[in-house]
């Protein structure tokens, strides 16, 4: 895994291999965020090509593995709680 190996917040692009920049799977510096901003910040960085989800407290949510999917659960204040990844 990539936490394993000391590159926990990028991922090789599938399609470019070595010579492909790599993308960003964590963004840490979001906590304490608005939920707007944090997803705004991720749009940037991926573009349509990844729906973000607002993930509320106390919210049940699925336990699969969606590389196209990024959660931000807040807090009741609507500020980014964990540190949001790909998945």
């Amino acid at each position: 895994m990539a936490e394993e190996h000391g590159n926990a917040n990028t991922s090789q692009d599938q399609n470019g291999g070595a010579n492909a920049a790599p993308k960003k799977i964590t963004w840490p510096e979001l906590v304490g965020s608005t939920a707007e901003g944090a997803k705004q910040k991720v749009k940037e960085e991926f573009g349509d090509s990844i729906r973000v989800q607002v993930v509320p407290p106390n919210t049940f949510v699925t336990m699969d593995f969606d590389r196209q999917r990024v959660r931000l659960y807040v807090d009741s204040s609507g500020n980014v709680a964990r540190t949001p990844r790909v998945g």
